[in-house]
Formats: C-alpha cells, structure tokens, sequence
C-alpha cells in the first residue's frame, strides 16, 4: 500500500457509479480470484476502465497483483486478488468470529492437539469428495494437482495448477475460512496435509492467504515420488 502510493498515484474517493462499479468488482474478487479481462468480462467494462478501477483499488490497499505463468507465447495476465482489508471490508464475519471463539474454547479444554482434531475432522469431508472427483486422474502427480485443482474450485477456492521448473504448483485464489485460519494455523496445516494425500507426493506450502499474502501456494517438488503422509 505504501509503495502504491509513494509512487506518486493520487486518485480521489470514488463516488456514484464508481464506487458501485469497484464494489461490484470487490464482490467479484471475494468469490476468488480474477484477470482484468476476466473482470472486465464478467462487469461488461473496456479494458482501460476496469485498469482504472484496480489501479485505484490497488493504491487502496484493496487489492493485489501477481503474474501468473505465461500460457505459450505472450506476457503473462496478471491475476487479482483481495488483500486482507479488503476482505475484511465485505463483512460477513459473524460466522468467523463464532468459530474462533469456538476454537478458542476447544484450545483451552484441550489444547494445541485439541484444535488439531478438530481442523483433521473438519477437512475430512472435502478431502472425501475431492478424493471422488479425482478418481480418473491416474498416478502421476502433476495430472492428480490438475484434478485436484478443479475439485477445489468446485468448492469454491478458485484453484489452479501449473508446472514451473522445480516441479508443480497447486494456487488457491480463495480461503473460506482465511479470517479464523490466521489464527489458528491448525486449520491450513490439516488442508495441507490433504493436497498431499491426494496429490501422493510431498508438498511445501509456500505461502497463505491466512498469513496476508495474496495467493494460497502450495509447491510440488519436482522430483516426484509416491508418498504416505501421516498425522501428527
């Protein structure tokens, strides 16, 4: 946000249809991430106006921007993303606050391995219907990330897979639970765990939208091998 705006961008607060314009396009960026174009698309805007809109909203500390890899020849799109304060200004966290006073009490009767439990539990049944989807994907990894990448987005994470040079990398645009996650670690450790299994190869998470940064990465070594992963 600083350097945004020691860059010497000044906009003015947006007001009437702009600023109906960039909510609609915060509203967008909640449901995952988005390109440009894919935004300009979805909104019916001209590529200079929907610039304009994520131009402000970026010097706003709204949003965030990263290159994707490159698909063949051309510049890579960047893709969009919603920092932390911008999705903390949708609302919506009642449901967050309960379940983190709800872990807070399950950490205080049962400790650190109490909230671990509970995150295992919790992600069992995605790691069930992801597994089902990925019935076809074979046994290479790389193939199984691309499954798995579909899955997750079927359940609403906004998840895709590339091959880069150390090997694969699985990125989720969307955290449905990033605002309690960022207190309680517990809960992406257990989903990491689970892209493991599923991908059957070991995988480092690089890093998280719970811990503020714009893209859930998750990286699949390249020299890929057959693995069991175990709870703790």
């Amino acid at each position: 946000m600083a350097a945004a705006r020691s860059s010497g961008l000044q906009y003015a607060p947006a007001e009437g249809a702009d600023r109906r314009t960039r909510d609609r396009v915060l509203e967008l960026l909640g449901l995952g991430g988005a390109t440009a174009a894919q935004l300009g698309d979805a909104l019916g805007l001209k590529p200079a106006a929907i610039r304009r809109h994520l131009d402000a909203l970026v010097c706003d500390g709204l949003v965030t921007g990263r290159d994707q890899p490159a698909k063949g020849r051309g510049r890579p799109a960047k893709i969009f993303s919603l920092t932390r304060e911008g999705r903390e200004g949708l609302g919506g966290h009642t449901y967050d606050d309960l379940a983190a006073a709800a872990l807070r009490w399950i950490a205080a009767q049962n400790g650190e391995k109490g909230v671990a439990e509970f995150a295992r539990a919790q992600v069992a049944q995605l790691e069930a219907r992801c597994r089902e989807a990925m019935t076809s994907a074979g046994d290479d990894p790389l193939a199984r990330a691309e499954a798995l990448a579909q899955a997750l987005t079927a359940e609403g994470y906004a998840a895709s897979a590339s091959v880069i040079a150390s090997g694969g990398q699985l990125c989720q645009h969307h955290c449905p639970v990033a605002h309690v996650a960022a207190e309680f670690p517990q809960l992406c450790e257990a989903e990491t765990q689970v892209i493991a299994r599923l991908v059957g190869s070991h995988v480092q998470r690089l890093a998280t939208i719970a811990h503020g940064d714009g893209v859930c990465t998750t990286h699949i070594p390249g020299q890929l091998h057959q693995v069991t992963v175990r709870d703790n």
